[in-house]
């Protein structure tokens, strides 16, 4: 047994089977055990990729991105520029590259990013140790100075707890994580609960049909608390992630080791825990903080508007036999269909009176 499930079984043995958005709680930010909060996770030798770490394009197009933002704000002399949930801070350190010589761009900036691991706050800070503008880092997003802000979210909003609600014979009921009869293994059970009514969109409680559904009620507020932080004070949200346009039923609940699918309950805090991201709702909580949204579209679609073939293709100019094999892969990875570029998708939440974002025409 990890080190964490033995914690488990004794909290659930005293107080009783845990919910599974507290589950994913302990299994990701327990302060000692936590699955971020000790390692590095990412790349090869981790447990996945994400898109910063498949081409450095992927960064600079984001910054690009952002500094149009800027421009389409007024150039505001100063304003905030934060990442939520920063990875190694390749995206960042690849988006300043990136804008450097963009007129007062970078003389206005002020970086900020909202990270809870030691460990990845070290990277962080080794990636952007040659960065001339000042870094701060945070545990909440509410901690940022007031002022106008560019927020980018790459992979943020998976990773936040979800609750998962399940239909059967006596109608809703919740699902909690509790111990096995026999053994030390973990399980899931059902708690009669008709909260989910009251959660779900109108169109699914109207097909009254069973199921198992799922929302994050951590991501709607921190969506409702970014859409009200724009709103008041000017800026925008991009966030990118996986997972489905509408609301619908279905377990999307999955556990990731060495690039590799997990049993959820099996290892707890040394798998990562995700779920697909719900942007229906996600798109509601910006709109009911004060925002406008934009899209969502396809991760592929968004990265070719803003002209990822063209960097490709420069940089393609003076690679070598292996560095364009690896850019073309890079290529197909972040934007084919069949790869990240249907899947992920890309919404964009700004205050109400901001001009339509780079690449959200006719979304």
């Amino acid at each position: 047994m990890s080190p964490l499930h033995t914690l488990l079984r004794r909290q659930i043995e005293t107080n009783g089977p845990v919910s599974v958005s507290d589950f994913m709680t302990e299994c990701l930010c327990h302060p000692k055990h936590g699955y971020y909060m000790n390692r590095d996770p990412f790349g090869t030798k981790g447990d996945f990729t994400t898109a910063p770490e498949i081409s450095q394009c992927f960064g600079e197009l984001l910054g690009l991105w952002a500094a149009i933002s800027w421009q389409q704000m007024g150039s505001p002399a100063q304003m905030h520029l934060v990442e939520l949930g920063p990875g190694r801070g390749s995206l960042m350190s690849d988006a300043l590259r990136a804008t450097q010589a963009v007129p007062g761009f970078h003389d206005a900036l002020n970086i900020h990013l909202v990270e809870i691991s030691p460990t990845l706050k070290e990277k962080q800070q080794a990636s952007l140790k040659d960065c001339a503008l000042k870094v701060s880092w945070h545990e909440n997003f509410s901690d940022i100075p007031e002022g106008p802000a560019l927020f980018i979210a790459n992979e943020f909003f998976d990773a936040l707890p979800i609750r998962q609600f399940e239909k059967g014979e006596k109608g809703w009921a919740e699902r909690f994580v509790d111990i096995e009869p026999e053994g030390e293994g973990l399980r899931f059970v059902l708690k009669s609960d008709e909260a989910a009514l009251a959660l779900m969109p109108k169109r699914l409680k109207d097909r009254n049909e069973a199921g198992l559904f799922e929302i994050s009620p951590v991501s709607q507020a921190i969506a409702f608390g970014l859409g009200q932080r724009i709103k008041e004070q000017g800026g925008a949200v991009l966030a990118i992630d996986y997972g489905h346009q509408e609301a619908d039923f279905g377990e999307t609940l999955q556990a990731l080791k060495d690039h590799k699918f997990a049993p959820v309950l099996e290892t707890p805090g040394e798998a990562d825990l995700t779920a697909h991201v719900d942007f229906e709702t996600l798109a509601q909580s910006f709109v009911e903080g004060g925002a406008k949204t934009w899209g969502p579209m396809g991760q592929g679609e968004f990265l070719e508007r803003l002209g990822i073939a063209q960097r490709f293709q420069a940089l393609l100019q003076t690679a070598n036999d292996d560095q364009r094999t690896s850019l073309i892969a890079a290529h197909k990875r972040l934007c084919s269909p069949e790869k990240m570029g249907s899947l992920f998708k890309v919404i964009c939440a700004t205050h109400p009176d901001h001009p339509t974002p780079a690449a959200f025409e006719d979304c």
